[in-house]
C-alpha cells in the first residue's frame, strides 16, 4: 500500500510521525472518509468542504487549496492498485512541546492520507439485514467535527459488537441523533425520517446522497427530529455510510425491526442507490484532468 505523509509517497510500512504529534498525544486533530469508484473521487469538492469545516471547528489551518488537494488525491488513487477505493484523510496540529495550549509559533501540521479496497455490504448481509443496539449518546456537543478523537464512538460501536450487532444507534435528549459510525434513517408509513444536521451528528455525504434519491424519486420524506420513541416503533430502519452504503436494521436490542426483515423501503433505496452509484458516481468527470490520474478515467 503507497501512504501520503507530509509531502511524500511511500510504502506504508516506512511512514513514521514523532511521538511528540498532537494527534498521538492529545487526539488533536481531523479526518476525512472519500469513497473512490473507478478511480475517481465521489464529491471531492463536498468533502474537502465538511474538511475544511473540521479544520475551522479545532481552529487549525487547512494546509493546501482545493486543487492541491485535488493533485494529491488523484496521485494516490493512481499509485494503489484497485479501481474502488475509500481513502483516509488525517491532519494533526503537528509536533510540539507536550502543552495544553496551541504550539506558538505554530508548527507544520502533519497530513497523512492512505487508500484501501472499497469493499460494500455482501449479498447474504443485505437479504438478511444486521441487528443493532441502543444507546445514550454521551459524546461531546461537536459531533459535528470529524475528530480524530473518537474514544467515546469506539466504546460506542464496540456495544454493538459484544452484543453480536453492526451498530449503535444514539439517543439524546429523547432524540436519536446518530450510529456509532453511520448516519441512521427511520421509515415509518412509507415515510422517510432523517434526523436534521446540527452539531449533535456528523452529516454523512451518503446522507446526502439518499436524501437526494428520495426527492428525485418522489419518495415522502422528512427531515426532522426523532424521538426515541420513533426508532423503538419505527417500521425499517436503515444506516448510511460510504462504506455501507445503504443498510437494513432488523433488529434493535433484540426485538425485531417491523417484520424482522429488510422492509420495502429498504429494497426501494438500495436499488436507486446501485443505479445512482452505476450512472452518476462512475461516470462523473472528475474535478481535474491530466496525467498521474489513474485508469479509468
Amino acid at each position: 500500500m503507497t501512504v501520503y505523509l507530509n509531502g511524500q509517497f511511500m510504502p506504508i510500512e516506512e511512514a513514521r510521525i514523532p511521538v511528540l504529534d498532537r494527534g498521538f498525544i492529545f487526539g488533536d486533530g481531523v479526518y476525512e472518509v472519500i469513497p473512490v469508484y473507478s478511480r475517481r473521487a465521489f464529491r471531492l469538492a463536498e468533502h474537502l468542504k465538511r474538511l475544511q469545516h473540521s479544520l475551522d471547528g479545532i481552529r487549525l489551518q487547512n494546509p493546501h487549496g482545493e486543487a492541491e488537494w485535488t493533485r494529491i488525491i488523484n496521485e494516490l488513487i493512481a499509485r494503489n492498485e484497485v479501481a474502488d477505493q475509500y481513502l483516509y484523510l488525517h491532519i494533526t496540529r503537528g509536533a510540539a512541546k507536550r502543552d495544553h495550549a496551541f504550539p506558538m509559533p505554530p508548527v507544520a501540521p502533519t497530513v497523512f492520507m492512505m487508500s484501501n479496497p472499497l469493499l460494500t455490504p455482501p449479498a447474504p448481509l443485505l437479504q438478511s439485514g444486521v441487528g443493532a443496539v441502543s444507546a445514550a449518546d454521551n459524546r461531546w456537543l461537536r459531533c459535528d467535527i470529524k475528530a480524530i478523537a473518537l474514544l467515546p464512538n469506539v466504546l460506542l460501536r464496540q456495544m454493538a459488537i459484544d452484543a453480536g450487532c453492526a451498530e449503535t444507534i444514539l439517543i439524546r435528549d429523547g432524540y436519536m441523533t446518530e450510529g456509532a459510525a453511520s448516519n441512521i434513517f427511520v421509515v415509518k408509513n412509507g415515510r422517510l425520517l432523517a434526523p436534521p444536521k446540527d452539531n449533535l451528528m456528523l452529516p454523512g455525504i451518503t446522507y446526502d446522497v439518499v436524501l437526494e434519491i428520495a426527492q428525485a424519486d418522489n419518495i415522502p420524506h422528512e427531515v426532522r427530529k426523532i424521538a426515541a420513541d420513533e426508532v423503538f416503533n419505527a417500521d425499517e430502519l436503515l444506516l448510511t455510510s460510504s462504506t455501507k452504503e445503504v443498510l437494513a436494521i432488523t433488529t434493535l436490542d433484540g426485538k425485531p425491526v417491523g417484520d424482522g426483515k429488510p422492509g420495502a423501503m429498504f429494497a426501494r433505496l438500495h436499488k436507486l442507490y446501485q443505479d445512482f452509484k452505476r450512472d452518476v458516481m462512475r461516470q462523473q468527470f472528475p474535478l481535474s484532468t491530466g496525467e498521474g490520474q489513474g485508469g479509468g478515467m
